[in-house]
Parts: structure tokens; C-alpha cells; sequence
């Protein structure tokens, strides 16, 4: 029992160590980000850092307004939900009311797969192949830009949503009251109709609370 007790304590103990030096070293690096940023008002108010329309911290004059970046990270988060959004749900819904069980079985796994992989891998693949597509594809002289960011952001974002919805809307069919698919059948409604104005509103209904 003694034995048992001390194996006990000690995993307890492992395990609130390696808990309490992950927030360690959180908190250096906020603190450090944070000391390292400050230098940059040296130079630069707070209102101008603030109310700043250009962004160059590399040129001899260097410049650092906020409202590039604002207004930048906007322009990218709204392509990648236009990019990701649609695509995400028409993908359940296949996954989850038309593909029958043996496909819907053979996708979720890679879908799991693409919700694993890390950002960085995402990120090198935007470098390496769709800023150079962007860039040949519209004749810039940089694929560096809102709409690069806003495929990679989307592509990111995709297995997420995919995940989530497929494996959750699965059972919307399963579920679903059967009045529900007997009105619609008396009403001709055809399936996908059924799907979009019933199945998928009623499903966030129920995640919703509403």
C-alpha cells in the first residue's frame, strides 16, 4: 500500500512539474516578446504605431503602423471564410447525407489526417508552391499577398471544419425526427433542399441552444 501511495505522489508530482514549466516558459516568452517589443517606441509614439498607414520595418526609413496589419488580417480572415466556409459544409454534407457508408468511412481518416498536420507544413507549402502560382498566375512581382494568405488561411482552417461538421453531422440524418423527413417526402422537396433548409439548420439549432 505504502508502495502504491508513493508511485501515486510521484506521478502526481511529475505531472504538476512538467505542467507548472510549460507555464514557465509561456510566461518568458509573452515577457520577452513584450521587453523586445518595447524598444520599437523608442522612435515611434503610440499614436503613430497606432494610426500608422504604412508598414516597413526593414527600409532605411523604417515605418510601423498598426493599420496595415489591422486592416491586412481582416482582408485575409474574410477571403479565407469565403474560400473555407462553403466548401467546408458542402464537403460534410456529402460526407455525411449522400456518400454512402463505406466512402464516408474511407474519407474521415484522411480527413483526421489534415486536421493534424501542423501549421508550419501548411505555411511551407504556401511559400514553396501557391505564392509562386499566385504570382506567375496574375503577373506580380511578389506572390506575397492578401489572397495567398487568404487560400493558405482557408486550406488551414478546411480539415478543421471538415472534421468537425462530418464527423458531427453524421448523425443528422440519424437523428432526425421522423416527421421531419415524412413532411418533406408528402412535399416533394428534393434532397438537397431537404438537407440545407432542414437537416443542416436544425443540427446548429441543437449546438446552438436556439
Amino acid at each position: 500500500m505504502f508502495n502504491r501511495n508513493y508511485k501515486e505522489k510521484t506521478i502526481e508530482s511529475v505531472l504538476f512539474s512538467v505542467s507548472a514549466l510549460t507555464v514557465v516558459i509561456l510566461f518568458l516568452i509573452c515577457l520577452f516578446l513584450f521587453r523586445d517589443s518595447l524598444l520599437l517606441f523608442k522612435d515611434t509614439s503610440l499614436l503613430d504605431f497606432l494610426t500608422g498607414k504604412f508598414w516597413y520595418p526593414t527600409s532605411v526609413n523604417r515605418q510601423f503602423g498598426l493599420l496595415p496589419l489591422f486592416f491586412g488580417s481582416l482582408i485575409v480572415t474574410a477571403g479565407a471564410i469565403i474560400f473555407a466556409v462553403p466548401l467546408g459544409i458542402a464537403s460534410a454534407i456529402y460526407i455525411s447525407e449522400i456518400a454512402n457508408l463505406k466512402v464516408a468511412d474511407t474519407l474521415k481518416p484522411f480527413i483526421e489526417i489534415l486536421e493534424g498536420i501542423p501549421s508550419v507544413v501548411f505555411g511551407f507549402f504556401g511559400l514553396v508552391i501557391v505564392v509562386p502560382a499566385v504570382q506567375k498566375l496574375f503577373d506580380l512581382p511578389t506572390g506575397q499577398t492578401a489572397l495567398t494568405g487568404s487560400i493558405m488561411l482557408g486550406i488551414m482552417a478546411l480539415p478543421y471544419h471538415l472534421f468537425v461538421l462530418a464527423t458531427s453531422g453524421t448523425n443528422i440524418t440519424q437523428t432526425r425526427p421522423l416527421q421531419y423527413g415524412t413532411a418533406l417526402v408528402l412535399l416533394t422537396i428534393v434532397p438537397g433542399l431537404n438537407i440545407i433548409a432542414v437537416m443542416i439548420r436544425r443540427h446548429y439549432r441543437q449546438k446552438l441552444k436556439i
